[in-house]
């Protein structure tokens, strides 16, 4: 690859928003090819991530970044300043190379990761001495009660654990200059309280090792769900989320809005199967942007950390907004939905928008399900302490055999329709049960399914 020349330090500046408000040609050029420019949103992932870490932090971040550009990779060393409200970039050691299996990619993939990671944030300097400990991305109880003071030495704070090999994460990402994840620590004062530590380098403007910065993830704080007491479950790492929604849901909606656009012609007259292809594009588009909300709620509900809020919810107003929100969808079936009356009302505690989005799943799969020209009720009612609400449809039912089954993550009963993950009854159930409720199945088979809601009634 012929590499241009470049200035010994590439700098840009972003605003409080997050907008690339001015940047030297290399850093214009990928915010170009990434489908951005000056004065929209950042739109380079890599350098995006490092303007919102220090952003979260209030303080200077430096770390490398391989960054992928459409002749091959950039490797770079990035500093990021928070400047009056947004974000100040200086780059050095710009090099440009040709798309291959490099081990620096290995290494900034590490760094890229362990900066995501959760819990409270630490930095040490090169002599392993505490530079700051702040709550960060913090939930409530993972900051100790006493966080370590600036200048203590971190050995006298965190004792490091090996694992069941006998290796310790950490000495061995100190001593190549890398990224670790999962070095267990116990505090020097409270052996009984167990971390999670990830880390990552930071170097200066030289390129000199300056120390550390890293995560404190309380491994206690990982059986807190009521989810963790029912059944084992699988621990998603933190940052799945955030890489999802960086990597697949912010592409697919431009995808989407481009088609969209495209099909209704806005630009001009198009011939009609072009415009039928944008159509298709869309929908297809729409169709992956549900299956990436679904693994997002998957890797959330399956954490152990994962809790809901306790809110006094009303099932009759949710039902008929959950009817209100799938009534086109509805509508091209054929299909009528019958909510509850007006006047209904019927307390429940929960989170109201999970709840929502149990219904929502749920009405849309009788509406997926059922004949068209049929009808698909929901019905509420009240009784010992319990708030129920059910979702009625006039389908072919489920055999009593598969009404447990059909409840399995990724599990359709055989279906080969283009609809739906085989993830929704999963996750509505394991939030109806996060709620002190439950999900069960009624209807007689043949003669149409009844999903049943229960959770607990308001005090």
């Amino acid at each position: 690859m012929n590499m241009p020349a470049h200035p010994a330090i590439i700098r840009a500046s972003l605003s409080a928003e997050g907008r690339l408000l001015s940047a030297d040609a290399p850093v214009l050029a990928l915010q170009r090819e990434a489908g951005g420019d000056l004065g929209t949103f950042f739109a380079i992932p890599q350098l995006a991530a490092i303007v919102r870490l220090t952003q979260r932090l209030g303080v200077t971040v430096s770390r490398p970044v391989v960054a992928a550009a459409e002749r091959g990779h950039v490797d770079m060393w990035v500093r990021a300043r928070p400047d009056a409200g947004g974000v100040s970039l200086s780059i050095i050691d710009w090099h440009e190379r040709p798309a291959t299996a490099d081990p620096t990619e290995v290494h900034a993939r590490e760094t890229d990761i362990a900066a995501l990671a959760e819990g409270w944030t630490w930095q040490i300097d090169t002599d392993m001495r505490f530079e700051l400990a702040v709550a960060g991305n913090d939930r409530q109880g993972m900051l100790p009660t006493v966080p370590p003071v600036p200048g203590t030495r971190f050995s006298a704070y965190f004792e490091l654990r090996s694992d069941d090999e006998g290796d310790m994460p950490m000495l061995r990402g100190l001593a190549q200059r890398r990224a670790f994840r999962g070095q267990t620590a116990a505090l020097a004062r409270d052996a009984a309280r167990l971390f999670r530590l990830s880390g990552f380098p930071l170097f200066d403007l030289a390129g000199q090792l300056s120390g550390y910065r890293g995560s404190a993830f309380p491994i206690d704080h990982m059986i807190l769900s009521p989810l963790a007491k029912e059944t084992a479950v699988t621990l998603y790492p933190a940052e799945f989320g955030k890489r999802l929604d960086r990597s697949l849901r912010q592409p697919l909606g431009r995808i989407i809005a481009n088609a969209d656009t495209i099909s209704a012609q806005m630009e001009g007259p198009l011939r009609p199967d072009y415009a039928g292809y944008a159509q298709d594009i869309a929908s297809a588009g729409r169709h992956l942007m549900a299956l990436v909300d679904d693994l997002a709620d998957l890797q959330a509900i399956d954490r152990p950390d994962f809790t809901v809020m306790a809110e006094e919810v009303d099932l009759a107003d949710l039902g008929r907004r959950a009817a209100g929100l799938l009534g086109v969808k509805a509508l091209d079936r054929h299909i009528a939905i019958i909510p509850p009356a007006d006047d209904a009302s019927v307390l429940a505690t929960g989170e109201f928008r999970r709840v929502l989005q149990i219904l929502v799943n749920l009405v849309g799969n009788a509406i997926r399900y059922s004949p068209e020209g049929s009808a698909v009720h929901i019905v509420t009612e009240q009784a010992r302490g319990e708030a129920r609400i059910m979702v009625i449809d006039q389908g072919a039912g489920v055999a009593t055999a598969d009404r447990e089954r059909i409840f399995e993550k990724f599990e359709r009963l055989g279906r080969d329709d283009a609809g739906g993950s085989g993830l929704g009854l999963y996750i509505s159930r394991r939030l109806a049960r996060a709620m002190g409720g439950d999900i069960d199945i009624g209807g007689a088979p043949g003669e149409g399914a009844r999903f049943i809601l229960t959770l607990p009634g308001s005090v």
